[in-house]
């Protein structure tokens, strides 16, 4: 039996790194076999992702509660288990901001486990407006200083880099920015694609499939001050609720979820913070649903799609990766989902939520008592 062949997605919030894997994974079916994602997140299975790749066609599975890159053992099983289950090539994202996955997943997989996977090429998704963080004019986008380390070093591990959202831009930025990455990043090969259409994504695909990952260590600065100053900005957010209404009407959710969004922007604008990355998923009846995201107060909601019809209930995913103390976020969503439930006449249940700093007190010690 062949080996399976994995891949690491990377890249900053808001990148597109699901919708590469999906125009990837699409591909891959239609050329070379069949394909396998894995979503990968930090908390817990309240994903805004998962759900939104379980409204394709698709083979999705999950690796919650932590980065790839401290579970390998749970990794290697499930790579083991979809290649068992026919898939040929394998991919999964790390999370947001994540960076050391070259080390922590690649040379773990390739010392621990040799020859049982085929390791493809790190790819690094860039987003062309967090691209200007970096870019000479160092444009102001609103997120701290630190986050540009982060997304330098995603870059700098990188075995691809795949310049993404390409129908955003005009022919004359496209290449301006892919030649300042080349420039930046001279030893790397750089692509250009809009996962959202699929423009250049099959032209990607072809590399991928062709090439092999390097897999060897490259000092991008995992775990200096500037790494640690960049974690200790951000906060993680996960909450699904069950939104109803009082009077059983039927109604346009869209409504509700775009005053809902609204809501937590005005929240971080008023505490002067901000969110790179702020997801929502609902699912109507068969294939209606909505999928918005935000990356940044300062910058429109993106609508991947919007609901057909009205209903009076709804169950509501939303995920957000903020520049934010935790506490402070919390409680904007709190406050954002008490003026949807006035505004629309809403009885919210909340079934789950989920609020940590990447560096608050006691995320990392499983619960143990301090003395």
């Amino acid at each position: 039996m062949a080996k399976a062949r994995f891949m690491v997605v990377s890249g900053f919030l808001g990148a597109g790194k699901t919708t590469s894997m999906i125009a990837f994974s699409r591909a891959i079916n239609e050329k070379y076999g069949k394909s396998a994602i894995i979503a990968n997140d930090l908390g817990a299975k309240n994903l805004v992702d998962a759900d939104y790749t379980a409204t394709t066609d698709l083979s999705i599975t999950e690796i919650a509660g932590d980065c790839i890159c401290y579970q390998t053992e749970n990794l290697v099983d499930k790579l083991n288990r979809l290649a068992a289950g026919g898939a040929d090539v394998i991919m999964s994202d790390i999370p947001g901001c994540g960076i050391g996955a070259l080390d922590h997943v690649y040379l773990k997989l390739k010392d621990q486990y040799p020859g049982e996977f085929d390791l493809m090429p790190f790819t690094c998704v860039v987003d062309p407006e967090r691209l200007r963080m970096i870019l000479p004019e160092r444009a102001t986008i609103n997120l701290p200083e630190e986050m540009r380390f982060l997304l330098d070093a995603q870059m700098a591990e990188a075995d691809l880099i795949v310049l993404n959202k390409i129908d955003m831009l005009s022919e004359e930025e496209i290449a301006a920015d892919v030649e300042f990455i080349r420039t930046a990043y001279p030893d790397t090969p750089i692509m250009a694609m809009s996962a959202k259409t699929g423009e250049g994504a099959g032209a990607v695909v072809d590399y991928l499939m062709s090439h092999a990952a390097a897999a060897e260590h490259r000092e991008i600065g995992y775990g200096s001050s500037e790494f640690i100053a960049a974690e200790e900005k951000m906060c993680w957010y996960n909450r699904r609720f069950f939104a109803k209404r009082t009077d059983n009407a039927n109604i346009d959710f869209n409504e509700v979820v775009d005053d809902f969004m609204e809501a937590i922007r005005d929240g971080l604008i008023e505490a002067k913070r901000n969110v790179p990355h702020l997801k929502l998923f609902a699912a109507g009846e068969g294939e209606d649903f909505v999928k918005a995201s935000l990356v940044g107060v300062d910058y429109d909601i993106d609508y991947e799609r919007k609901l057909e019809h009205d209903y009076t209930a709804m169950s509501i995913v939303v995920n957000a990766r903020a520049v934010c103390e935790s506490e402070t976020m919390a409680a904007i969503v709190d406050e954002a989902l008490a003026a949807i439930g006035e505004k629309h006449g809403l009885a919210c249940h909340v079934l789950f939520t989920e609020c940590f700093g990447m560096m608050d007190e006691g995320r990392g010690n499983g619960g143990r008592a301090s003395r």
